[in-house]
C-alpha cells in the first residue's frame, strides 16, 4: 500500500513538471516570437541606409550645365569651391578687357588727331595739363609714343579676351572630367609587378629578352 502511494506520489509530481515545462516552453516560444515581431517593426519601421550609395554625377549633365552657365556644372558636381575660382577668373579679365579697350580707344583717337594735320582735333592734349603748350612738344615723338600705346593696349585687351575663352573651355573640361572621375580610386593601394618580357626585334631574327614593370592600383 505505502508503495503505491510513493508511486501515484511520483507521477503526480512528473507531471506537475511537465506542466511547467510546457508553460515554460510556450513563454519562451511567445517571448521569442515577440521579440522577432517588434525587430521585424524595427526594421521596416526604419529605412536601410546604403554606406555606399554615393552621389554619381552625370558627366554630359555637367558639362552642358557649364557650357549654358560657368560655374554651374561645377556646383552640379558639388565642386563649390571652384566657384569662386571660375566667377573670378570671368570677373577679373572682363574687367581687364574694359579697362584696355577704353585705353586703346583713347590712344587711337589721340594717334589719328596728331596725324591727320587738322589743328581743331587736339585730343592728344588731354594727356597733358592744361599748363603745358602744343608748341612745346615734340610732334615726331609724341606720335611715335602714342602708336606704341595703342599697339600695347590693343594687344592686352586681345590676350584679355581670347584668356576669357580660354577659360570657358577650361570651365566645361573641368566639370566633364570632374563629373567622370568623381570615383575614381584615388587610394594608397599601388603595387608593382616586374616580370620577364620577350620583345620582338625587326633587326635581328632572335628575339631579345628584358623586363616588363606593371602599376597596379
Amino acid at each position: 500500500m505505502a508503495l503505491v502511494l510513493v508511486c501515484a506520489a511520483i507521477a503526480c509530481s512528473a507531471q506537475a513538471q511537465s506542466r511547467d515545462i510546457d508553460v515554460l516552453s510556450d513563454t519562451i516560444v511567445v517571448a521569442d516570437t515577440t521579440m522577432m515581431l517588434t525587430a521585424t517593426l524595427d526594421k521596416e519601421a526604419k529605412p536601410v541606409v546604403n554606406d555606399k550609395l554615393k552621389f554619381n554625377p552625370d558627366p554630359m549633365r555637367a558639362m552642358w550645365l557649364s557650357a549654358l552657365c560657368p560655374g554651374a556644372g561645377q556646383i552640379y558636381n558639388r565642386r563649390y569651391w571652384k566657384l569662386p575660382i571660375v566667377i573670378g577668373a570671368f570677373v577679373g579679365l572682363t574687367y581687364g578687357t574694359s579697362w584696355n579697350n577704353r585705353m586703346l580707344n583713347d590712344y587711337s583717337k589721340a594717334y589719328r588727331d596728331i596725324t591727320d594735320n587738322d589743328p581743331n582735333t587736339r585730343s592728344y592734349m588731354d594727356f597733358y595739363p592744361p599748363t603745358v603748350k602744343e608748341s612745346d612738344l615734340d610732334k615726331s615723338w609724341l606720335t611715335s609714343t602714342l602708336k606704341s600705346r595703342k599697339d600695347y593696349y590693343r594687344r592686352y585687351r586681345d590676350i584679355c579676351i581670347i584668356g576669357i575663352a580660354a577659360v570657358y573651355l577650361l570651365n566645361v573640361i573641368d566639370a566633364y572630367v570632374d563629373a567622370s572621375m568623381m570615383h575614381f580610386d584615388v587610394s594608397d593601394d599601388l603595387s608593382m609587378q616586374i616580370k620577364p618580357a620577350v620583345i620582338e626585334s625587326s633587326q635581328s631574327r632572335l628575339p631579345s629578352v628584358g623586363l616588363g614593370c606593371a602599376f597596379s592600383f
